[in-house]
């Protein structure tokens, strides 16, 4: 089977993998088929029955898949549904919430900053936020009893940048210390403004001494607030200003439910493991601040435009958003080895993997239950959606959904499986 490209640059009508038909949009990037680029035909087809088949055995409403190798879009295809409940066939202009596929565009809107020598990695985030000259860190008995003790170092921009603050997501854990932090970037936006936001962090006890550990949190949140505080305007704005203007990103940012809500992916009623009702209050639930670890919606198609101009080393069709070293550094490794890696623990296919600015970047070869290359960066959001590019293959892969239970993580490792094996050359 040879995916049908030219069909989508003139925008026809097409048949979805369901028979359900819709109008879709030219495809964001110059085309060609996989085949020409090292796709084979067999991996081709594998990869459209896989989507097919969890459409139809009801695990999936739907996805959208978009890859490019050699800088050329071979993969962009739309199956299943938008919305089942109505019957809504599945497009590759669809709107998914992004979740912490947020986090890789906050960290690429502050690193502009850093080029103009406005945020400096080393700097402390109380030069910002005075609330943080005290932080406290939790130390907790063997009983669970919570003391506390004044944080020896302070919380960095790398620090936000890299997931070694010790601000925790409080749905993390079950500690003292969890329950002082609000559950998850998207829910301290659905009950906090930023300034509140900011008061009720600077007052929990940290998890962990900051630049010693990493473990999943708010940096990111913080991070967009700091830009705020920088220019006076929202983190929708600057990131549209500095990244979604140039890269004509038109169908992301944090308020587009207002504006085009019929375009969302919804997820199944129930979740396809265990039978669960299920939902996604972002889709319909005002934010009171923009919550760069999680609170941005966008397509499949404006997110491979992102992920190709980082593999392009900071720039896209002649407009420049990041420098090449500055992207080649923000893609590097900083989890130094004095710094515990527990990146695996938040995603258990990811041993061998480090963290960069905003990133997971592959350090080793083996090791990990996904297939890739040293240097390849990457990562995923709790909605169900998929980001990586391999300089190496010179590929990016975008895979969006709205699958929000465990069934997402199964999905990350066979989407992988189903790319690197198409791979014949």
């Amino acid at each position: 089977m040879k995916f049908k490209l030219s069909a989508l640059i003139a925008a026809v009508a097409i048949t979805s993998s369901t028979g359900l038909r819709a109008q879709t949009p030219a495809a964001p990037l110059p085309t060609a088929t996989p085949q020409s680029q090292g796709f084979s035909d067999d991996g081709i087809k594998r990869l459209d029955a896989f989507f097919k088949k969890e459409v139809v055995d009801n695990r999936m409403p739907g996805a959208v898949v978009a890859v490019t190798k050699n800088g050329k879009l071979v993969i962009y295809e739309a199956y299943g549904y938008r919305n089942k409940a109505t019957n809504t066939a599945m497009t590759t202009d669809t709107i998914f919430a992004l979740a912490s596929m947020t986090k890789v565009m906050t960290t690429v809107s502050a690193l502009t900053f850093y080029e103009e020598a406005k945020m400096p990695l080393n700097a402390s985030v109380a030069n910002w936020f005075p609330q943080f000259k005290t932080l406290k860190l939790g130390v907790l008995a063997t009983d669970g009893t919570l003391t506390t003790v004044p944080a020896k170092k302070p919380v960095t921009i790398q620090d936000l940048m890299r997931h070694t603050n010790g601000l925790t997501y409080g749905g993390r854990g079950a500690t003292a210390i969890h329950k002082q932090f609000p559950a998850s970037s998207s829910n301290s936006a659905f009950d906090l403004d930023g300034k509140q936001f900011i008061e009720k962090l600077a007052s929990a006890p940290l998890l962990y001494e900051p630049g010693t550990a990493w473990d999943y949190g708010f940096g990111l949140d913080v991070l967009g607030l700091i830009q705020e505080q920088i220019t006076g305007k929202t983190l929708n704005e600057v990131m549209r200003e500095r990244i979604f203007s140039k890269l004509g990103m038109v169908d992301t940012g944090f308020d587009i439910a207002a504006k085009d809500a019929s375009r969302f992916a919804q997820p199944l009623a129930t979740d396809t493991l265990t039978g669960a009702p299920q939902s996604m209050p972002i889709l319909t639930t005002k934010l009171k601040y923009d919550c760069g670890g999680g609170c941005a919606y966008g397509t499949a198609g404006d997110y491979i435009r992102f992920g190709q101009m980082l593999l392009n080393g900071g720039s896209l069709e002649g407009k420049r958003v990041l420098a090449p070293q500055t992207v080649a550094f923000m893609t590097s490794n900083h989890l130094d080895a004095g710094i515990q890696n527990r990146v695996a623990v938040t995603e258990p296919a990811r041993v061998g993997y480090g963290f960069g600015l905003g990133v997971a970047v592959r350090t080793e070869r083996g090791m990990s239950a996904i297939n890739g290359n040293v240097g390849d960066f990457s990562w995923n959001g709790a909605y169900g959606t998929t980001f990586w590019a391999d300089p190496k293959e010179n590929m990016v892969v975008v895979v969006m959904a709205a699958t929000p239970g465990e069934v997402r993580k199964e999905y990350r490792e066979k989407i992988n499986a189903l790319i690197y094996s198409a791979l014949e050359k």
